[in-house]
């Protein structure tokens, strides 16, 4: 038997046709992005998340030279959020990312698989879709209305 999986997302050409918070949200994924410890790969991303109560924090990534020991940038944000405010809903997430070197022609730049799993748990952790945008400095944006949207058979805690 064949099925298949359909995503729904919307697609902005420029930052200009987002709301504020979410422009707001893109600003500061892209000044994070600035920020980021890539000397290995020149490969920048940053990443901001606005929480329930309104605060926005942000993040980037940070490579190491034994290089699986680095950490993305939605991690390193996902991580810190949750350590400060445990009890605190994520609303909206973003994130900004390509190489150092910008070309106009740079497609959005989506989480990559490790960060899509740890983004579904605290997605399923607070029983509530999260809205995901990403884009790269050319500001086109992808928005999906739940993490699980980018990872349909992700792995949780009820498989345990």
């Amino acid at each position: 038997m064949k099925k298949d999986i359909q995503i729904s997302y919307e697609y902005f050409k420029n930052s200009s046709e987002l709301s504020d918070i979410e422009n707001t949200l893109f600003e500061r994924a892209k000044e994070a992005r600035e920020n980021a410890y890539a000397p290995y790969s020149q490969f920048l991303v940053g990443c901001s998340v606005l929480l329930e109560n309104g605060e926005i924090y942000s993040g980037n990534n940070q490579e190491n030279a034994a290089y699986p020991s680095g950490l993305c940038a939605e991690r390193t944000t996902l991580f810190w959020v949750a350590a400060n405010f445990p009890d605190v809903k994520i609303k909206k997430i973003f994130v900004v990312g390509g190489p150092k070197e910008f070309h106009e022609k740079n497609p959005p730049i989506p989480p990559c698989g490790a960060c899509r799993q740890s983004l579904i748990e605290y997605e399923t952790k607070q029983n509530e879709n999260i809205d995901l945008y990403f884009s790269s400095m050319n500001e086109e944006v992808v928005k999906v209305h739940a993490v699980k949207d980018l990872l349909p058979f992700y792995f949780d805690s009820t498989f345990l």
